[in-house]
C-alpha cells in the first residue's frame, strides 16, 4: 500500500495497525508513505515511483468502481488465480490523483460515494483487505 502522508490520529493509527497484524497470517503487507506535494501532479510522480513494476495497481478513485466486500474478496482471488500475487493500493492525498494515477491503474477502486479523508481511507481499506481474506478462506469475520 503507498498513501500520501503520515496518520495523525491515535485512532487511525491504533485501527491500521490491528489490522496490519490481522493481515499477516495471510500475507505480507506493506505500507509506504510519501509527503504532500504542493501539486497533485508531483504527488502522483512520487506515488507511481514507489510501486513496484510487476504489481497489479489498484487506486482508490472516488470516481472508482464500488464493490461489495464480497466482489472485493472474488476480485483478489481472481487476480490470485491468474497467478497475480503482487497488490499495489495506492491512496492520494486531499486532493486527489491525477490523471497519470488514474491511467496507470490496473483498477479504480471507490470505498464509497460518500467522502472520506485520506487518512480514514486507509483504515477502511486495511480492514476490507482483511476481510477480504476471511472471506476468501471461508472464515467468520464477524464475532
Amino acid at each position: 500500500m503507498v498513501a500520501v502522508g503520515r496518520l495523525k490520529e491515535k485512532f487511525l493509527v491504533d485501527g491500521v495497525a490491528e489490522f496490519l497484524k490481522r493481515i499477516k497470517p495471510f500475507s505480507k503487507i506493506e505500507v509506504r508513505e510519501i509527503s504532500e506535494c504542493r501539486t497533485i501532479e508531483e504527488e502522483g510522480q512520487k506515488l507511481l515511483a514507489q510501486v513496484p513494476r510487476d504489481s497489479w495497481l489498484c487506486v482508490l478513485d472516488v470516481a472508482g468502481v464500488a464493490l461489495t466486500s464480497e466482489e472485493f474478496a472474488k476480485k483478489i482471488a481472481g487476480l490470485n488465480l491468474r497467478g497475480i500475487s503482487n497488490l499495489t493500493f495506492l491512496i492520494g492525498g486531499a486532493f486527489g490523483l491525477s490523471e497519470k494515477v488514474r491511467t496507470a491503474a490496473d483498477f479504480r477502486l471507490s470505498l464509497s460515494p460518500m467522502t472520506f479523508t485520506h487518512q480514514m481511507a486507509r483504515l477502511i481499506l486495511v480492514e476490507q483487505i482483511y476481510r477480504a481474506f476471511k472471506i476468501n478462506r471461508g472464515e467468520p469475520y464477524h464475532y
